[in-house]
């Protein structure tokens, strides 16, 4: 029995050609892998001093000379969002929610870095901004038939899965913010 285009899950309907091709599958993985491990590191950096890392300790002053009071706690929670969302990105694992991780503390670190301007030369929002953006289009793209999320409806990406991983991460972030 043949399905109607719009139902088939493995082709895209208006070519008959199909939905996802290898490219599609590396150039995600590759863009996963990269933000994701880069992020987990820098995580891990925050929480473990790994990498030439400060620690937590160290981390945690850091955090409250930034008006993130406890400071600690701040440095603990930004470190285990970067580390597991990161994780959660790299190998495509519940993917919407390790993007809405992210985008919430890169939000956080563009309010630290917006009164400095752009450029991160000068401490600006640059590089935050970046991945953000990359987090919540992995989130709408969808990680992919090479991510441990291929059984879940959410592998193929929406603009539902974005939008969740946008709003909940702006959500996160603005409860930090208030705080």
């Amino acid at each position: 029995m043949k399905l109607p285009a719009e139902r088939r899950l493995d082709t895209d309907a208006p070519t008959g050609r199909p939905a996802y091709s290898l490219g599609s599958d590396l150039g995600i993985l590759l863009l996963r892998l990269t933000v994701g491990l880069v992020l987990a590191g820098h995580g891990a950096q925050k929480l473990f001093g790994v990498f030439g890392g400060p620690g937590l300790a160290a981390t945690g002053k850091q955090f409250a000379t930034l008006g993130y009071r406890p400071g600690t706690f701040h440095a603990g929670l930004a470190g285990s969002c970067e580390l597991l969302g990161g994780l959660g990105l790299a190998v495509g694992l519940l993917t919407p929610l390790a993007a809405a991780a992210v985008v919430g503390v890169m939000i956080n670190a563009m309010a630290v870095g917006a009164p400095h301007g752009l450029w991160a030369l000068h401490g600006g929002l640059e590089y935050p901004m970046c991945i953000a953006a990359a987090a919540v289009a992995i989130a709408a793209v969808g990680p992919g038939r090479l991510s441990l999320d291929r059984p879940f409806p959410w592998h193929r990406g929406s603009v539902r899965t974005g939008a969740f991983a946008l709003g909940a991460g702006g959500l996160g972030a603005a409860v930090v913010l208030a705080l």
